[in-house]
This record gives structure tokens, C-alpha cells and sequence, in this order.
């Protein structure tokens, strides 16, 4: 006789999701070092990577948020010296553990020469293969370091013809990126000098245990999520997951569950605990896991929120860089943030009070958070401008 399907309140799933996200643990008193670095990933599994720098890097934020005030610069070191993470094309351009390597090497194969990229090859045929041999002798190079950086492609912006090779190697997994500096340049280097031998070498999954493989990795990361929410994490197709998910839950790996206001089929891990309660009082990057798949945010937390940087200024709901505000396991508040740091300020240029949150109760914790992200980059201090109708309450208390 089978056995009834397990069933969770939206709320439950809202905390499984957040606490197997790293939301749950609390923040280190102590120094923060490369134990904590890995345990982030071992949450999380994918961190993204994103050029914007109005606050901080995005990658940076995501430890932030999880972690606390901490030292940038032995993040960076950790991730491109230890070995134990790459940057890939894994969710968008992303950061994960190197064992993920291997499991991406079906992707890899897939690569097809794009617009850019074609354009190269028609104009300089021997182009992509000197780009090459230059890294294979100089390595790790930018764009700019190459012995050729080859011209502009004007059709496609400032790209250069460098650079959409770089890229198009990098993608295809002839090259690896060795590390970025603080502008984010990225270097590239031949694979063997950046991933280790034992991932580099190891065997290669059929692209059906590679794309299952994936699927499970993204399940241990949240917990419970529908097959969309699921290929998300890395970026898969979603009909393909739909039909792995299928297999997975027959073969007794994953279990298939009912949430409450979801559409299913949803699925959870075998072992899932549902947490009691969430301690969080944080605020989350847009490209953080908690954020990054919009339609599970509209889902959990009843919100409607999309990434405002490209939106006309007049057009804006919520302003240009804006963070959530976690408290519990709810999301109580934005804010849009900057670090001006021509004047050492961390300025809050609007704060919105979300539907069901009271101001008396989000205000303390949101104006402590604040406090400890202006020490974390670096500002002397936090100004609220009165926008939004959360800001008078702000400012107040800053």
C-alpha cells in the first residue's frame, strides 16, 4: 500500500528553503576564514558573480549576508589560490565547488560559436587558435595582456575581438579563469594550471547522470522546489529536469511532496527537517539564492520583485540597487542602497515597509544590519534620504 504524500504549509517550505540556504546559522563570533568561505558553499552550492559594484560585489554580498562583516580580500584569495572553486557558466557566470567541474563537461561540449565569436573567425581565421597559444605561453592574461588583443567589434559594443575569444574558450573549457582582481578583470589560463588534476581527470558522467547529478545538488541547496525551481539552480532545462525528477522520485532518491499554493509536482529531500522558526535578520543581495528565481520569491514571500538597475529612474518602483530586508522568514523591507565612497557614507536612498510588516518591529534590527554593513565597506556612517515610506522611521533611529 502506498504510503500518503507528505504535506507542507507554505510556510514550512518557506523555511526549509531559507534555513538549508544558510539562513539559519548563526553568524561567527570569531575570526572568518576559509572554513567559513567553504560552509557557505557547502549551503548554498552556487554564488554568482556580478560586475555591479554600487555597494559591493555581488559575491561578497551573498558571504555577507550569511556570515557578517568579514574580510574581502581573504574571500578572493580563498577562492581563486585554494583550488576549491571555479567560475563557469553554472547558473549565470557563477562561482561553485571544483567537484562541480566534471558534471559540467556535457555543457562545456555544447558550446557553439556565437555572433561575436563567428565574427572573429570570419575576419581572422587563425585568430581563435594564436589567442591560445599566447595563454598556453604567458598564461594566466586578460584581454588586455594578450600579445594581440586583436580590434573592436563595433556591431556588438566594445567588446574585443580578444576578449570573445577568451570568452569562447573559456566556455567551450579550453581555457579557465585563474582569478579576477578588484575590477573584476578576469585572467585565463589553461584548465590544468587552475582545476586540480583530480577533478580535471576525473571521470566524465553521460550527460543524463551529469544533468541528475545537478538536479540533486540544487535539492540539497533548498531542500523542497518544483522541477523549474530546481533547474534553476544550475541553469538547466526544465522539461529535461521534469523528466530526471520523475526518475529520481521512482528510484527513491528524492520524495515528491504537496505544498500548500504550490503547483507540482514538487519534490524534497528524503531527510528533510522542517526548522521551527528562522533567526535571521539580514539583508540579501538580487543575486542572491534567496533572490535570484523570481517566481519562487512571488511564491514564498508573496512579492513581486524584479531588478530595477535598467528601469528609467521616473519608472522605478523601488529605486536602482535594492536589497531585501530578511527578518524571520519573512522579507519585511527594501532598501536601496549605495555606498558613496567619495564621502564615506552608506546612503540609504529609499526604504519601503513590505505589505504585513510593522515599522516598530523591522526597524531596530534593519537599522543594526545597516550600521554593520556601512563598517563592512568601509563607510563612516549611514544616511537615510526620505524616500519611501519606511524612511522617516529610518532615520530616526540611524
Amino acid at each position: 500500500m502506498t504510503s500518503a504524500r507528505r504535506r507542507l504549509t507554505a510556510g514550512q517550505a518557506r523555511r526549509v528553503v531559507l534555513a538549508r540556504l544558510g539562513m539559519q546559522r548563526r553568524r561567527p563570533s570569531g575570526r572568518i576564514d576559509a572554513r567559513h568561505f567553504r560552509r557557505v558553499y557547502d549551503d548554498i552550492r552556487v554564488v554568482q558573480i556580478d560586475p555591479i559594484n554600487v555597494l559591493a560585489r555581488a559575491h561578497h554580498q551573498v558571504v555577507m549576508s550569511r556570515l557578517g562583516p568579514y574580510d574581502t580580500d581573504a574571500l578572493d584569495r580563498w577562492m581563486w589560490r585554494s583550488g576549491e572553486v571555479w567560475e563557469g557558466w553554472i547558473h549565470v557566470d557563477a562561482t561553485a565547488q571544483v567537484d562541480t567541474w566534471p558534471l559540467l563537461a556535457h555543457r562545456r561540449a555544447s558550446t557553439l560559436p556565437w555572433r561575436a565569436v563567428r565574427h572573429v573567425m570570419d575576419e581572422r581565421p587563425d585568430y581563435l587558435q594564436s589567442v591560445m597559444a599566447d595563454v598556453a605561453e604567458r598564461g594566466p592574461l586578460s584581454a588586455a595582456q594578450l600579445a594581440d588583443p586583436g580590434g573592436r567589434i563595433t556591431t556588438w559594443g566594445s567588446r574585443s575581438m580578444g576578449r570573445a575569444a577568451l570568452d569562447y574558450h573559456h566556455l567551450r573549457g579550453a581555457l579557465a579563469i585563474a582569478w579576477r582582481d578588484d575590477r573584476m578583470t578576469a585572467y585565463f589560463d589553461l584548465p590544468e594550471r587552475v582545476i586540480p588534476s583530480v577533478w580535471l581527470d576525473a571521470p566524465v558522467p553521460s550527460p543524463e547522470e551529469a544533468e541528475r547529478a545537478l538536479l540533486l545538488r540544487a535539492l540539497e541547496a533548498v531542500g523542497v522546489g518544483t522541477a523549474a525551481d530546481l533547474a534553476d539552480h544550475h541553469r538547466q532545462h526544465v522539461p529535461t529536469a521534469r523528466r530526471h525528477l520523475a526518475a529520481l522520485a521512482a528510484a527513491g532518491l528524492v520524495e515528491q511532496v504537496d505544498v500548500e499554493g504550490w503547483r507540482g509536482p514538487v519534490y524534497a529531500v528524503p531527510d528533510l527537517v522542517v526548522p521551527r522558526g528562522i533567526g535571521a535578520a539580514t539583508l540579501l543581495n538580487p543575486f542572491d539564492p534567496v533572490m535570484w528565481n523570481r517566481p519562487r520569491v512571488a511564491r514564498m514571500f508573496d512579492l513581486d520583485y524584479t531588478v530595477e538597475i535598467y528601469v528609467p529612474a521616473d519608472k522605478r518602483r523601488w529605486g536602482y540597487y535594492v536589497l531585501p530586508f530578511l527578518l524571520g522568514d519573512r522579507l519585511v523591507a527594501l532598501v536601496d542602497l549605495k555606498h558613496d565612497r567619495k564621502v564615506g557614507v552608506l546612503r540609504v536612498a529609499a526604504a519601503h515597509l513590505l505589505p504585513g510588516a510593522d515599522a516598530a518591529t523591522v526597524v531596530p534590527p534593519l537599522v543594526d544590519e545597516l550600521h554593520s554593513w556601512a563598517t563592512w565597506v568601509g563607510a563612516d556612517e549611514v544616511e537615510v534620504v526620505r524616500r519611501g515610506d519606511l524612511a522617516t522611521a529610518l532615520s530616526s533611529r540611524v
